[in-house]
């Protein structure tokens, strides 16, 4: 693909992304993509041949997103318990985030069950987010910032705590103060007073 066909294959990720965040992805039909991009239908064909092809490509583009480096608000020799307190800060501003997010479409498309378990990114993602908090923890442990003896299971535990609160988020309904107390909780158990 050339440079202006990767342009317009951007282009039209980008564009859809706005419309799954706005309708879900159930409700989300090729023509509504064709308008919100103000191309032919034959011309989006082209590039994609459904809205599952499509929504694949946004939750790429998302993830990418996310896998981006520690932000400049923390020094590279910040405290580990520093970096997982900013880490929660930020899974907190996504749980209780009520626009411009994907997670009523990623529910809905996850839920549907025609994602094969090597190309779950939503799975792969909180493996990886898993591992990720391990090494955390056995850095905090090093440093004499935490106390764990099950690394592997705590840093399990957090993923999933964080995926029932952005349910619960979506679902029920929950208030800042109820994610504030269970972000403490997960704190609470690992550094020391």
């Amino acid at each position: 693909m050339g440079d202006k066909s990767e342009q317009k294959k951007s282009y039209i990720v980008e564009t859809a992304r706005k419309v799954f965040v706005e309708k879900g992805f159930r409700s989300v039909t090729m023509q509504d993509i064709v308008e919100a991009c103000d191309i032919s239908r034959g011309g989006l064909y082209l590039y994609f041949g459904s809205t599952e092809e499509i929504f694949a490509e946004v939750l790429k583009l998302s993830q990418a997103e996310d896998d981006g480096p520690l932000p400049e608000g923390l020094p590279p020799d910040a405290a580990v318990s520093d970096i997982l307190a900013y880490f929660l800060k930020e899974q907190k501003k996504e749980i209780l985030r009520k626009k411009n997010s994907l997670t009523v479409a990623i529910y809905e498309y996850y839920f549907r069950g025609r994602v094969s378990k090597k190309d779950n990114l939503m799975k792969n993602q909180f493996d990886a987010g898993v591992i990720i908090l391990e090494n955390m923890i056995r850095d905090g442990i090093r440093s004499g910032e935490f106390y764990c003896e099950n690394p592997h299971g705590a840093a399990s535990n957090i993923m999933y705590v964080l995926e029932g609160l952005r349910i619960a988020a979506k679902t029920v309904g929950i208030s800042e103060a109820a994610v504030d107390k269970e972000l403490f909780y997960i704190m609470q158990g690992l550094v020391f007073e």
